[in-house]
């Protein structure tokens, strides 16, 4: 299956959760939050959120401002 992860095409597992995928790619970390498909999925979704082939997949780290 293929996926854009940040704008670069991915190969990864079928049925692979949002989950899988960052520790997969070792991008598990704090502070982090994703899009699928330009929708945000909050990260208590990211075990049950199932990536399907051809989806866009951006990771960016969350500022706190003030």
């Amino acid at each position: 299956m293929r996926i854009a992860l940040n704008d670069q095409q991915t190969d990864c597992a079928e049925a692979i959760t949002l989950h899988g995928l960052l520790e997969q790619q070792g991008l598990l970390k704090p502070g982090i939050a994703l899009a699928v498909n330009d929708a945000i999925v909050p990260r208590s979704q990211w075990s049950e959120h199932v990536l399907q082939d051809g989806d866009s997949v951006l990771l960016f780290q969350v500022i706190a401002g003030g």
